[in-house]
């Protein structure tokens, strides 16, 4: 074979290997995140910055979540868990680590929502937005007094009227929290007592359902167990704006949405792309404005509105945030969670 023919044998292996390392064609990524969890236009916008198409899908509990990744995740690069799940994520090997060198605006977060428990070194993941889980009351249509736990498992006057997240560890942590327990118990008699508490409790649910924001703001529900950011957007949505959002006496949960990348992805260089967009300090103030959750980056709350910078359902007191766990990953206790949510929601 002459030298020419080698050289231009040697043009094409180098073009055919460009090709496939770095495709010409449209680039995009597929993200899964909690519904109504988004900026305004994101994906209008993120397109427009970056030339990269976001392909969204959704899941109302991180168990949902770990469901829809273990029976292959419909082709998923980037999920938001909350913190718990990151941990199991980690553990079933399910995650890649992060490039942080392709996230630099991740030196903008706040320190307090770093190198938690659940992923030490932040090797796998990094804060989206933070929150509470309590009660979210239409005073339109309930003018009862409910401060705790008990009240809301006790009060018969909230039958038909009330939902529960449709979320196995937040729903048997407040009937943990009723009994005067952690909401991460794995003692069986513990679980029993919140199980006993649940049950007869269950009569007076009119349903299971993670998003409130709808059935709260129509007046479908006038008591929903809730997340904060979705109980300050029924509040905006409904007419009279009297949806108050209380954390309740007895303790509950606090926890941090993460984002992570998936061991499976098939879009690496536009997922790291996504999560650096999600921490640019614009995104993440128009976030926060259209989906009041807490905040990560350092410098968002001094930029908030007024009415969202002094919000105590957004921000509450230190002595009340001192009441609230985070959820962790209870192991081998899980399996008793499973079996109690399985007969709860079948009863």
């Amino acid at each position: 074979m002459s030298r020419f023919v080698v050289a231009i044998a040697a043009v094409l292996v180098a073009l055919t290997g460009c090709t496939k390392s770095g495709s010409t064609g449209p680039r995009e990524v597929n993200l899964a995140i909690w519904g109504n969890y988004l900026p305004d236009h994101f994906e209008e916008s993120f397109k427009k910055d970056t030339g990269i198409t976001v392909k969204l899908s959704h899941y109302a509990s991180n168990e949902e979540l770990l469901a829809k990744i273990q029976a292959g995740a419909g082709g998923v690069d980037v999920a938001v868990p909350s913190d718990y799940m990151v941990d199991v994520l980690a553990k079933l090997q399910l995650l890649q680590a992060l490039d942080k060198a392709k996230i630099p605006n991740a030196s903008g977060l706040d320190p307090q929502f770093m190198k938690q428990s659940f992923d030490p070194e932040n090797k796998y993941s990094l804060p989206y937005a933070w929150g509470t889980a309590g009660i979210a009351i239409n005073r339109d249509l309930y003018k009862g007094e409910i401060k705790s736990w008990k009240d809301v498992f006790s009060k018969k006057d909230l039958a038909g009227k009330i939902s529960l997240l449709d979320d196995v560890r937040e729903v048997t942590g407040a009937a943990l929290k009723a009994n005067g327990f952690s909401v991460n118990s794995t003692n069986p008699d513990e679980l029993a007592k919140a199980q006993a508490t649940l049950k007869e409790f269950r009569p007076r649910l009119k349903m299971f359902r993670s998003e409130i924001i709808d059935p709260l703001a129509n007046k479908e529900i006038a008591v929903a167990h809730a997340y904060s950011v979705d109980a300050l957007r029924a509040n905006r949505k409904s007419e009279t704006h009297h949806i108050e959002y209380i954390i309740m006496e007895d303790g509950g949960t606090k926890s941090i949405d993460n984002m992570v990348i998936l061991k499976s992805a098939k879009n690496v260089e536009e997922a790291h792309a996504l999560i650096n967009y999600f921490l640019k300090p614009e995104t993440n103030l128009a976030f926060i404005e259209a989906c009041p959750a807490g905040p990560v980056l350092t410098a968002t709350r001094a930029k908030l509105p007024k009415d969202l910078a002094d919000s105590k359902a957004l921000f509450p007191p230190a002595a009340i945030m001192s009441k609230l766990e985070s959820i962790h990953d209870v192991g081998e206790a899980t399996r008793l969670y499973d079996r109690l949510w399985t007969e709860l929601k079948t009863q």
